[in-house]
């Protein structure tokens, strides 16, 4: 009895830890390509980004999350236990769940290109309202399609053994999306076809290809594309999902704008009587306004003639003459008959003062 229940103990923190990976390489390589690609971006897509972050994070149960995520078991998309338990979860989560390594990175590397483009080019609200419509369209339709090839054609195979997961319909989705008006050729897996019809003929070759994929999530993720694009035309500036996610966007990251705005500030670069580097307000009756050196961009006190760093005289924009000494005039009332040394010994007194 005792060895019968350790082996159940056993079989359910596997069946929970089903994602766990014991090689993680193919995960290195993964984030090693998702930090190249950000670092090459000027604008960092934050949706994309935290996508990426969510599936792997679920993928690997670090911690404690290992016992607060359910297991994949209890959230895989089974068209007959949403129907039966009205178990809505499955339609939302099973796209965060991932069989193995190479099915995560696959994914992943394919959302990482889909969603730089698409976030760069729609912003990043649009996107994410995007994503979740797409989300719950492509897995909605599953469902549908399993009960009407049940119902009304007495095939019940999808709907009582389908239970597929992964982000692959929102990825099919997206690929739609991406090339709905491209007039170019893409490839695919080799084959040179129309952009516009690249999402078929990858349904089609993965089918042919790679053995046990949801046939019916992909099939359901272009018509979830396809519908996507047909009720934006159609409803265009009436979606609600834009200004809930800027709203809600906007109040998670209000306390980043506060530390920024408050804690961190500007700081400005002080040197002897005037600043290096410093932003100028320029408003107009500030009595500290200063001006900066076209030489050596240090700030002066605005009722100063010379610059105290290099001498330059104010309003000296001459740059086609070579550049002249460090220190090449003498202070106010100086003569100016003195040596390199004797400048620069007097200037370190008049910045100490």
């Amino acid at each position: 009895m005792i060895e019968g229940a350790k082996k159940k103990n056993k079989e359910t923190r596997m069946n929970r830890s089903r994602g766990r990976p014991r090689n993680r390489g193919m995960l290195y390589l993964l984030a090693m390509h998702v930090a190249s690609e950000f670092c090459q971006l000027d604008r960092k897509p934050p949706v994309t980004a935290g996508l990426i972050a969510a599936n792997t994070l679920v993928y690997l149960r670090p911690g404690v999350l290992d016992d607060l995520l359910p297991s994949l078991g209890e959230v895989c998309l089974n068209p007959y236990l949403v129907l039966k338990n009205k178990d809505l979860k499955r339609l939302f989560l099973s796209a965060f769940y991932h069989l193995d390594e190479s099915h995560l990175v696959y994914n992943m590397l394919s959302l990482l290109w889909k969603g730089v483009q698409l976030e760069g080019m729609m912003g990043s609200t649009e996107f994410a309202s995007m994503v979740a419509v797409l989300l719950g369209l492509s897995h909605g339709i599953v469902v549908v399609i399993a009960k009407v090839l049940a119902t009304f054609f007495d095939y019940p195979y999808p709907l009582t053994s389908e239970c597929a997961v992964g982000f692959s319909a929102v990825l099919f989705a997206l690929k739609v999306v991406l090339n709905s008006n491209s007039p170019n050729l893409t490839n695919v897996y080799g084959v040179l076809v129309p952009a516009r019809h690249a999402a078929w003929a990858e349904l089609l070759l993965i089918q042919m290809f790679v053995p046990g994929v949801s046939f019916l999530g992909h099939l359901s993720g272009i018509f979830a594309g396809f519908l996507y694009l047909r009720f934006r035309r159609f409803f265009s500036g009436s979606n609600p999902l834009p200004p809930i996610i800027r709203k809600l966007t906007w109040i998670m990251g209000w306390p980043l704008r506060f530390f920024q705005g408050h804690l961190i500030g500007y700081r400005r670069h002080t040197f002897g009587h005037g600043t290096v580097g410093g932003r100028v307000t320029g408003r107009a009756g500030n009595v500290n306004a200063v001006w900066r050196c076209p030489r050596c961009t240090f700030d002066n006190d605005i009722f100063l003639d010379i610059c105290e760093m290099c001498g330059t005289r104010h309003g000296d924009v001459d740059f086609s003459a070579s550049a002249p000494p460090l220190y090449p005039t003498a202070p106010a009332g100086v003569s100016d008959d003195l040596s390199l040394e004797e400048l620069r010994r007097l200037r370190l007194e008049h910045f100490n003062t």
